[in-house]
């Protein structure tokens, strides 16, 4: 349908990605429809983990969409790679979908199509939600339509062509978490319609039969999520992320179980007319109880009285019921034909099993709320309540106050004689004493008895920052996260901090920070690779390289030695390393020094040479244990053949080994082309040469 682009915007200086919708597709308004929907969807929305929208438009006939640019593979790729991924990153990467979905539905957009293929996993650990190419805004009346999405993540709703809202995408959640956990989708079939088939009917195998080493909570996570009816799953993106935090702290806590409130199982209660007018002749109202203030003895008055009323009537059936029992015999049990044809049309007796539980809950609601008038429940638990002014209202109209502090609020609704009561509250956007709302509208007209309510501000809620040094990464963010902090990370070289465990946050831990404040952690990328340029050592003496070496911290390699022409005898001709080339630091470097021109080789059939050694080996960098020795082999490569000049053992205190001491190797024919080498090894046979330096000659002369 589309293809994207990386591109790089010169006003802003940065790259982005362009998604252009195909040529064959610009003619088809279904095609353009759909790819504006996505644009109108995605740039609405703000947040780390969905996928920005920068620009959207329409040029020569080509439709494109201009978006952030994520650095990174789809998380289908990532399961795909790394097979099924542990607990806590699976819980890392749902907490972070699921926020951005959050924040999706908190502007009433449904996705529709959520999937690990919608999914990408940024470089630095950030998953981010893309692609809302059939997302729908969300209205009370939610959304019908044809069956949309990609057929293994899709709800049963959405496989029937029916209605969808946030509790079909809370369902695609929980199989991408299925997913996550058990490294495979839980429905699989020969076409798309077997699969949707198997999403309406089929139950999902428990992840844990797959894997029993998945925590017990995350797969009631998972099993409340992908429920087949949409209210018995979360009801909110907000709920799932709750029991996620929850069991970051506990990874078994008892969360996910499902609303029990209607049993499926549960008979149908049908409610007489005779229990109906109880009810409001105790209440004396056909609507139900009042919500407004009321005289509270008359009120306990009225609920015994209907108490009263109900338990009469449940007696009275209770003894028709048991008149009943006494007539049945051993025949009712006998399946009659005519019993079957006079009984209940089907349609019908679900129409009075609907009208059973509607009148069940409108009981229900109207006994709620007059225990929540009696009693003053339904307050936030996050708010303190204070004293109400004695102020009796003489304004006509309700002011603002909104904004105001609190001390100049009061005394301006004293001054219109507004009375009021204070509620306080946490508030991320208003400072403490601040007037964050009030319960009567500006402009309102004000009756004798009306009472406004303030909610001032008590600032930003402080909670504990855990402390998370030393954590791994993903652990650190999935314990942040729980504790209800955003988080962000910085990178930076540590010699001592593995590689991918936090060094240092911000704040430190086991202090107070704001809720929902931002916590940075500096993760370690291991020790830093140091790199040096290599000096230019041609014409230098062996002993002037070798210091040009240490001063730019490298080593001196192998010496070799050969003829020229042009450079003179003992001085440096070629390095294995060119000048100026970068290698990391205690790199070792090589050399080849001049012996000088060749010499006339007319006699040398006839002429033999002698060699004899100078020069020494050290130790450089080589820590010898206590009582250790090293094996040190020298060698000298003459007329084809190898003479072993040193291979024995050698302890600290033999260092450095001087070349005078080899002897000399005679018989040499061609003294063109020899060459010296050494090596050193450890105890267990290990090749530490790199650790010892050498400046070991050869010299000839003509027997």
């Amino acid at each position: 349908m589309s293809v994207v682009y990386k591109a790089k915007c010169h006003v802003l200086n940065r790259y982005v990605a362009i998604k252009v919708l195909k040529p064959e597709f610009a003619d088809d308004k279904s095609f353009v429809s759909k790819f504006r929907v996505e644009a109108q969807s995605a740039a609405g929305l703000s947040h780390p983990n969905i996928v920005n929208v920068y620009d959207v438009g329409e040029e020569n006939g080509y439709y494109y969409i201009v978006m952030e640019l994520v650095e990174g593979i789809t998380l289908k790729e990532y399961i795909q790679q790394n097979g099924r991924l542990p607990y806590a990153t699976a819980l890392n990467f749902i907490t972070q979908i699921c926020s951005g979905i959050e924040a999706a539905h908190e502007h009433h957009t449904i996705h529709r199509d959520i999937k690990p293929q919608n999914i990408i996993v940024s470089k630095n650990g950030t998953l981010k939600v893309t692609d809302f190419g059939i997302a729908k805004a969300a209205t009370s009346n939610t959304i019908a339509s044809s069956a949309m999405g990609s057929v293994h993540y899709i709800s049963p709703e959405q496989a029937r062509g029916g209605y969808s809202d946030e509790r079909s995408d809370i369902y695609s959640l929980g199989i991408t978490l299925y997913e996550m956990l058990t490294g495979r989708v839980p429905f699989e079939g020969e076409n798309n319609v077997t699969v949707a088939l198997m999403h309406i009917q089929s139950e999902i195998i428990p992840p844990r039969e797959y894997y029993p080493d998945i925590p017990v909570g995350i797969e009631r996570i998972v099993l409340k999520a992908t429920q087949k009816k949409p209210e018995r799953r979360y009801l909110t993106t907000s709920a799932m992320l709750a029991d996620l935090k929850k069991i970051a702290l506990d990874p078994n806590a008892n969360v996910g179980i499902t609303n029990t409130m209607v049993s499926d199982s549960a008979p149908t209660i049908q409610i007489s007319e005779d229990e109906l007018s109880a009810i409001n002749n105790a209440t004396g109202r056909q609507e139900g109880i009042s919500m407004f203030p009321v005289d509270q003895p008359r009120r306990n008055s009225e609920l015994e009285e209907a108490n009263t009323e109900l338990e009469k009537l449940y007696n009275e059936s209770e003894y028709e019921d048991d008149d009943d029992e006494d007539e049945y015999d051993d025949d009712d049990d006998v399946f009659d034909e005519k019993d079957d044809k006079d009984s209940l049309d089907p349609k019908m007796e679900k129409l009075i099993t609907i009208g059973a539980i509607a009148a069940t809950v409108l009981i229900a609601i109207i006994l709620i709320v007059a225990v929540v008038s009696i009693s003053g429940i339904g307050k936030k638990k996050n708010a303190t309540t204070e004293a109400a002014s004695s102020t009796e209202a003489t304004a006509d109209t309700m002011i603002s106050v909104v904004n105001m502090d609190e001390e100049e609020a009061t005394e301006a609704l004293d001054k219109a004689g507004i009375a009021y009561e204070i509620e306080r509250e946490y508030s991320d956007t208003f400072e403490e004493g601040k007037v964050i709302s009030q319960s009567i509208e500006e402009g309102t007209k004000l009756k004798e008895d009306d009472r406004v309510k303030l909610i001032i501000s008590k600032g930003q809620e402080m909670v504990d920052v855990p402390d998370v040094t030393g954590k791994t990464s993903d652990e650190a963010q999935t314990t942040l996260t729980a504790a209800g902090f955003k988080v962000e990370i910085d990178e930076e070289n540590d010699d001592e901090v593995e590689e991918g465990k936090v060094i240092s946050q911000t704040p430190e831990g086991n202090g107070k920070a704001a809720k929902k404040s931002t916590v940075t952690i500096v993760v370690s990328k291991g020790k830093e690779v140091k790199v040096v340029e290599v000096p230019d050592l041609k014409k230098m003496s062996i002993k002037d390289a070798e210091k040009a070496l240490s001063d730019a911290k490298l080593k001196l390699g192998n010496v070799n030695q050969e003829y020229s022409d042009t450079i003179k005898e003992g001085l440096v001709i070629t390095q294995s390393v060119e000048a100026g080339v970068e290698v990391k630091e205690g790199a070792e470097v090589s050399i080849t020094i001049s012996k000088g021109k060749k010499p006339d080789t007319t006699q040398a059939s006839k002429t033999t040479y002698k060699a004899t050694f100078s020069g020494s080996i050290s130790n450089s960098s080589y820590s010898f244990p206590e009582g250790g020795q090293i094996k040190v082999t020298v060698k000298l490569q003459a007329d084809g053949k190898t003479h072993v000049l040193v291979q024995d053992y050698y302890d600290e205190a033999s260092l450095p080994l001087d070349g005078s001491s080899f002897g000399s190797i005679t018989g040499i024919k061609d003294k063109s082309n020899i060459s010296l080498v050494y090596s050193v090894q450890d105890a267990n046979g290990n090749d530490i040469t790199g650790n010892f330096s050498s400046t070991l000659q050869a010299s000839l002369k003509a027997e």
